[in-house]
């Protein structure tokens, strides 16, 4: 394995970014599956440690802008997760236990965009969110009817 090495799934993203997607829909979260670990506490303390440091703060030109302990684990006791397909990912909190997860319901798909980029959003019970991202242009179709009964949401990207 080289230094280069990307997960299936980020591979699958990277190139399907200048290509079309037709219609897509939100995956099913029973599919989903989890990239890498989530952080220990070890890890989390240590890296809130050289977060919020005295020279790190100072580096920055930050006084009293450190966080709480708890609201950094919060934010970064994360773990990628992935559609089953691999076309869908999000950062998903790890204190959400994974029955839970993989359970949660849709509750809105949206389409957001960053710079030349176009994001569908599927946005899941329990603040989960998995991301498709594309250069095509997407649209949600029938945004009415989506938001009435999320579970017939569709969306097409040209």
């Amino acid at each position: 394995m080289n230094k280069y090495h990307l997960p299936l799934g980020l591979l699958l993203a990277a190139l399907s970014l200048g290509a079309t997607a037709g219609t897509m829909t939100c995956p099913d979260l029973a599919g989903a599956v989890q990239v890498n670990a989530c952080p220990s506490e070890d890890e989390l303390k240590h890296t809130y440690s050289g977060f919020c440091s005295d020279t790190a703060k100072a580096y920055a030109n930050q006084t009293d802008s450190c966080i709480k302990y708890e609201d950094y684990r919060e934010m970064k006791n994360v773990a990628l997760w992935e559609s089953k397909d691999g076309a869908f990912s999000g950062y998903i909190s790890c204190a959400l236990p994974t029955d839970q997860l993989k359970a949660s319901k849709l509750s809105t798909m949206a389409v957001e965009r960053q710079g030349k980029l176009n994001k569908l959003v599927c946005s899941y019970a329990n603040s989960v969110r998995l991301t498709y991202r594309t250069k095509a242009a997407c649209a949600v179709v029938n945004e009415k009817a989506c938001t009435a009964n999320p579970a017939s949401c569709t969306a097409t990207c040209d």
